[in-house]
């Protein structure tokens, strides 16, 4: 099996399988070695990131809040995940040639035009109600697809087919495929 792609993206083959491998590395360690029950998520992480702001900005506010105050603001190996996240896509896009920066995407300029404001409003708001879901089915899809689905987990079934359908039905009516 390659690595790479004919376009010099990834073989999704091989990244799947390594996406596996480090799910049951991250069960392993966090069950065994951490005494958690924790498994690969990131959502918890953002909302901690916006908690140690508040903190910053609002302390008494954030030392008020029962949702921080169980969760708890810190930096923990969640975040060095999401980190790892970032610079991961970061190296695989440089290493498959891909990377580019960009303030509007090709489809999204096709589809919608070439104004950065309105793209930006639309991720905003695309992003506070991706973690609002989120947070609603107690995780976010990686956490239920990942984690869940290693367990077993009906819930993480239903969250995920919930995931996958609303964003297919999204894209369909965002980009209109039938269109093309």
């Amino acid at each position: 099996m390659k690595w790479k792609t004919k376009e010099g993206g990834w073989n999704p083959y091989m990244a799947g399988a390594l996406a596996g491998l480090l799910a049951v590395a991250s069960a392993y360690a966090t069950t065994v070695l951490l005494d958690s029950t924790n498994y690969l998520g990131a959502s918890t992480t953002f909302v901690r990131f916006a908690g140690m702001l508040q903190q910053r900005l609002a302390p008494e506010h954030a030392a008020s809040s029962e949702y921080f105050s169980t969760t708890g603001l810190r930096v923990n190996w969640q975040f060095v995940f999401v980190l790892g996240i970032f610079l991961g896509a970061l190296l695989s896009s440089i290493t498959g040639r891909s990377f580019r920066l960009e303030a509007v995407p090709p489809i999204w300029r096709e589809r919608v035009g070439h104004s950065f404001p309105k793209r930006a409003v639309w991720a905003f708001t695309g992003g506070i109600i991706a973690m609002a879901g989120a947070r609603m089915a107690g995780g976010c899809p990686s956490g239920h697809g990942l984690s869940g689905m290693m367990q077993l987990s009906v819930s993480a079934f239903v969250a995920l087919m919930i995931f996958f359908c609303s964003g297919v039905f999204v894209a369909t009516v965002f980009y209109d495929r039938r269109a093309s």
